[in-house]
C-alpha cells in the first residue's frame, strides 16, 4: 500500500505543478483554457485518491494526528507531496 501511495503522491504533486505553473498561465496569458481542462480532471482524481490513501495508510504507519494533518495539508502546497515522500514515506520504505 505504501508504494501505491508514493506513486499517487508523485502523480498528484506533478499534476498540481503542471496545473499551477503551466496550464493556468497559458489560460490567462494566451487565453487558452484547454490545458486547464485537460489537467484539471486527472489532478482532481489524484487529489481524492491521495486523501483516501492517506487516511488508510495513516493507521498502518502509526502517524500521529499532527503528521496526518501535515500529510494532508502538503497536498495543497506546491511541491508538498515531494516533501512528504522524502520526509515520511521514503525513510519508512527503505
Amino acid at each position: 500500500m505504501l508504494s501505491t501511495f508514493r506513486i499517487i503522491a508523485l502523480l498528484e504533486g506533478t499534476s498540481y505543478i503542471l496545473l499551477l505553473f503551466i496550464a493556468t498561465p497559458i489560460k490567462y496569458l494566451a487565453d487558452d483554457p484547454q490545458y486547464v481542462k485537460l489537467l484539471g480532471m486527472p489532478h482532481g482524481l489524484f487529489f481524492i485518491i491521495y486523501v483516501v490513501l492517506a487516511v488508510i495508510i495513516s493507521k498502518d504507519m502509526n502517524w500521529t494526528n499532527k503528521t496526518f494533518w501535515i500529510v494532508l495539508i502538503a497536498s495543497i502546497i506546491p511541491f508538498g507531496t515531494f516533501y512528504i515522500d522524502k520526509k515520511y514515506l521514503r525513510t519508512k520504505h527503505a
